[in-house]
């Protein structure tokens, strides 16, 4: 999908503060800082990439899963072997069950989700939202920036809310992105849609994250990290009907005889499902702004991991292609090795416990 247009050159006085968030202790192994390249190069965006200043670093929020993630550059495990060459400017990858964060390259950089906050959407809605329900789809639903990924839903067709995410996972499909949200925020529709989002994403522990759009389209101080990505899409994963939707490969959208549409298919744009063993899905993005940014998770030998990417270039390796080369190292590396973990919802908003005491018996969980 593109960008919404010159709205994007923005300055950091319109972005939100993020709240201060408690610092999660470091685990208690060693970790081996790398050089950021070549192993994450930062590949020069094209000119036409508008600037958008990040919101300032907070210091607590970079802590949060481990002091070693505090870091701009590359930090694995001591033992592991180096991870490959990619061209994400920021990447983690992770381990879905345990939650530790097996390496990563700027966990906590901001950057620009674009269609990975559909992640974000899921993880917030598909609690609230009956997937056996008829929703009539409506002219704002249509509002998307023109030429930006759509399903081809139709004004006033009447869909099951379980094709709606299926338009939305399979086909990136930002009219469904705002139906869906739409339907989940209550009286205050989409607007009450993205508020829940970001209440959602506080409670995951996501507290550099911040939606302004449920699509992913760029809006003014929409920001994520590879981190928090990671958090929202174990959210994902725990549910059973995200998973069923994200191995997908092939769904059919009814006719809509009233409105003289004729039903169509759609497939997956997921490449990994096709070419990666065990994969579980997940989801592409892209934007003018944001680059190339991607979600991935597979299984293998009873371990499920997770990659999370920002900001990559195609020079020879597609978003999914990175993706897959990451979790491949991580796949090669022990059960036991972690640099920090993912934190649990609700952790970040429990009271501190005493210094010393269960704060550092949680960290030394990582591994």
């Amino acid at each position: 999908m593109r960008t919404w247009g010159p709205f994007v050159a923005l300055a950091a006085a319109l972005l939100l503060p993020v709240p201060a968030t408690p610092a999660v202790a470091a685990v208690r192994s060693p970790v081996r800082r790398l050089p950021a390249a070549p192993p994450c190069p930062n590949v020069p965006a094209p000119s036409t990439r508008p600037p958008q200043p990040p919101p300032a670093p907070d210091p607590a929020a970079r802590a949060v899963g481990g002091a070693a993630l505090d870091t701009a550059g590359l930090v694995v495990p001591p033992a592991s072997s180096a991870p490959p060459a990619v061209t994400a400017t920021s990447w983690v990858v992770a381990d879905l069950d345990s939650g530790a964060v097996l390496g990563g390259c700027g966990p906590h950089e901001y950057g620009v989700p674009a269609s990975v906050q559909k992640l974000l959407l899921a993880a917030t809605m598909l609690p609230r939202l009956d997937p056996h329900r008829e929703a009539t789809v409506t002219a704002g639903d249509l509002a998307v920036e023109p030429g930006s990924s759509a399903v081809g839903l139709v004004e006033g067709g009447r869909y099951r809310i379980e094709t709606i995410w299926l338009g939305l996972l399979l086909r990136s499909g930002n009219e469904a992105a705002n139906a869906l949200a739409r339907l989940g925020g209550g009286p205050d529709g989409l607007a009450g849609g993205v508020r829940a989002m970001n209440e959602e994403a506080h409670r995951l522990g996501a507290r550099q994250t911040h939606a302004v759009t449920p699509s992913g389209l760029d809006g003014p101080g929409q920001f994520t990290s590879a981190y928090d990505l990671a958090l929202i899409a174990r959210a994902c994963f725990a549910d059973p009907a995200f998973r069923r939707y994200a191995t997908t490969r092939i769904a059919q959208i009814p006719a809509q005889p009233a409105q003289r549409a004729k039903g169509f298919a759609i497939s997956n744009d997921n490449m990994l499902l096709d070419h990666y063993p065990g994969a579980l899905g997940g989801k592409t993005g892209f934007t003018d702004l944001a680059r190339h940014t991607y979600v991935g998770a597979a299984e293998r030998g009873g371990r499920r991991l997770v990659v999370t990417l920002l900001g990559a270039e195609v020079t020879t390796q597609r978003g999914w292609q990175q993706g897959a080369a990451l979790l491949d190292w991580g796949f090669a590396q022990p059960r036991d090795a972690a640099v920090g973990r993912l934190v649990e919802p609700g952790e970040l908003d429990r009271p501190a416990p005493p210094a010393g005491g269960a704060a550092s018996a949680l960290a030394g969980q990582a591994g």
